[in-house]
């Protein structure tokens, strides 16, 4: 049922309510003063009687007759006047003689101290008004003055009728006229109902027409405005949606089109995306991969990964992180991987995205680019050996000229000979470190242990040049993975360098430091130092500063760093000092593999 069917319904509800009450109130109102009517009239018509007639008189039934005529014309109600004895309870006189008087009046309640009575009494199923009158409390006449009740209502009802009928029209007509005008003034809310129907149906361009300016009118002003907004932003919220949908789309082709695999893993490492160049680079299908972790890692790499997890899960991002990982075949391949967490809204790590790139190729070309090099730098080096094995062939040849004119053998040329032969056998060793692959086993050694025979073997040369030389190790553990007698061979180079470098004394500072995985040896001289050029050049083939240097030493050194997967850093200053850096590799508690350097 509708708003307005029931407001209709509780108006014409209220108004039968209404209406109701009235006529109670009428009909009460109506009966009293038809009581007070009959009152009125019973002792207006007894005191006429009682002062006009005397019931001495011969003539007193004949003018009681004539009142009650008189009095009954247009009263059908009034039944009798009667003269009643009290003392003897008879009728003195009856003026219409009406049968049934003394049984009514005999049914009276008489009270003997009231002069007037009126009462209502029932015989018979009849129903009657009866009023009592006397003159005085002493008096034995009584004039009753009896009536018809039912003839009365019958009387008065064609009156109350009218008044009921004109009651129900009003009903009728107000309820057409409330229906009609509550129509009217739910029209209103009914346009703001319809348009609410639009809104939810994303409908949002048909406004509410305002006819009125009260609360209706406002409430419907600000639902079109309400709706226009949402029009706005509904606008807005496509354009968005369509371009999300773009980037999507895009991205989802730029990841499945990638080269590299790309993957996403939860919290746990549990991978829930691949794209297509995961399932080419590793022989996996996506419901292998969905849901497995570590699958690709080996078994021997599994603490790296759960190390690197736990880096990742800090906020730290992974970035080129060359490793191994294995195929769905079995094989290892070399591979650079890029892991980084994934935010959402809240700034919270919910996940990571991970690269990964196939490094073979690139291995690869970088072999064939340092053999390239390496065959450059063999030709290199063998012209400057030929270079450098001339001069000492050119003074062994003139020596052995001067002997063969001789015919005899001069001990001091001899001496200078083997001294020339001494350095190309120099030279040539040297070369052929650089340029011979040696097959090394690394051992686990501590590399304070290694430092402390190279000084005790380079102390008494230090002393000769008036060096000190000044230890200070770290408590930490300093085992690395080597080949000790090459490690022996950087070291002693390098103090030797230093030493040569102070020709009027000095000190040489060794320090060994160890930070998270790496071990540091530092060697510092307080020697004149090279300039920026200079110290450019070191390491290139055959240059030196020193007047009997081949020019190799450093080029050997870091040669045998780099087989030890570490770096030889250079610092100097002119007239303060050179600081040699070499770092390696700690130690990490994993079985040793003999490995070839090239």
């Amino acid at each position: 049922m509708s708003i307005k069917y029931k407001l209709s319904l509780t108006i014409a509800v209220l108004l039968s309510t209404v209406i109701a009450v009235f006529h109670y109130a009428w009909g009460y109102n109506q009966q009293s003063k038809n009581y007070d009517s009959i009152y009125r009239s019973s002792f207006t018509l007894s005191e006429k009687i009682h002062q006009d007639l005397d019931i001495e008189s011969p003539t007193f039934k004949q003018d009681l007759n004539k009142i009650y005529h008189f009095v009954r014309v247009g009263k059908p109600y009034l039944l009798d006047v009667v003269y009643y004895n009290t003392t003897s309870n008879e009728i003195l006189h009856s003026a219409s003689h009406f049968a049934t008087a003394d049984t009514i009046i005999a049914k009276e309640q008489y009270d003997s101290k009231s002069l007037y009575q009126f009462m209502e009494i029932s015989d018979q199923s009849k129903n009657y008004y009866i009023s009592d009158y006397r003159y005085n409390v002493s008096s034995e006449i009584r004039i009753i003055t009896l009536y018809d009740k039912d003839v009365y209502n019958e009387t008065f009802g064609d009156n109350n009728s009218l008044f009921y009928a004109t009651l129900i029209y009003l009903v009728f007509f107000s309820s057409i006229i409330s229906y009609w005008f509550i129509g009217r003034m739910l029209q209103p809310l009914k346009d703001i109902l319809w348009k609410v129907n639009e809104v939810s149906s994303v409908r949002f361009h048909r406004p509410i027409p305002i006819t009125t300016k009260d609360e209706f009118g406002l409430l419907a002003f600000k639902i079109n405005a309400m709706s226009q907004n949402l029009s706005i932003y509904m606008n807005k919220l496509r354009t968005a949606f369509d371009e999300n949908r773009r980037m999507r789309l895009y991205m989802e082709s730029f990841i499945n089109h990638s080269t590299d695999a790309i993957y996403i893993m939860d919290l746990d490492g549990t991978m829930n995306q691949m794209n297509n160049s995961f399932e080419q680079l590793f022989g996996y299908t996506e419901a292998e991969v969905i849901g497995a972790r570590y699958l690709t890692v080996p078994e021997h790499l599994i603490k790296e990964k759960e190390d690197i997890f736990s880096r990742i899960h800090s906020g730290e991002i992974i970035n080129s992180f060359e490793t191994l990982r294995r195929t769905k075949d079995g094989d290892l391949i070399p591979v650079s991987i890029t892991i980084t967490p994934i935010r959402d809204y809240s700034n919270t790590i919910t996940g990571f995205a991970s690269v990964c790139r196939d490094m073979r190729h690139r291995n690869q070309m970088e072999e064939l680019i340092r053999r390239s090099e390496k065959l450059n730098m063999v030709g290199q080096l063998a012209a400057g050996v030929a270079h450098e094995i001339r001069n000492p062939l050119t003074t062994l040849r003139g020596f052995l000229q001067l002997q063969n004119q001789s015919k005899r053998l001069n001990i001091d040329h001899v001496q200078v000979m083997l001294s020339e032969l001494d350095r190309i056998n120099l030279i040539v060793g040297e070369f052929l470190i650089l340029a011979k692959p040696q097959a090394v086993k690394f051992k686990v050694r501590d590399v304070r242990d290694i430092l402390a025979e190279v000084t005790s073997l380079m102390g008494s040369e230090a002393l000769l040049h008036n060096v000190t030389l000044k230890e200070t190790y770290t408590k930490d553990d300093c085992r690395i993975p080597c080949e000790e007698n090459q490690l022996k061979q950087v070291f002693i180079n390098v103090l030797k360098n230093g030493i040569e470098a102070m020709p009027d004394g000095g000190h040489v500072h060794i320090a060994v430091l160890r930070s998270d995985q790496v071990i540091s040896v530092h060697i510092t001289d307080e020697g004149i130092g090279m300039e920026e050029e200079t110290l450019k050049r070191i390491g290139d083939p055959f240059f030196t500063v020193k007047e009997n240097g081949t020019g190799l030493g450093m080029m050997v050194s870091q040669k045998i760093i780099e087989t030890h997967h570490g770096q030889l850093e250079l610092t100097s200053q002119v007239n303060v000092g050179t600081m040699v850096k070499i770092l390696l590799p700690a130690y990490q508690e994993e079985e040793l593999a003999d490995v070839s350097s090239l």
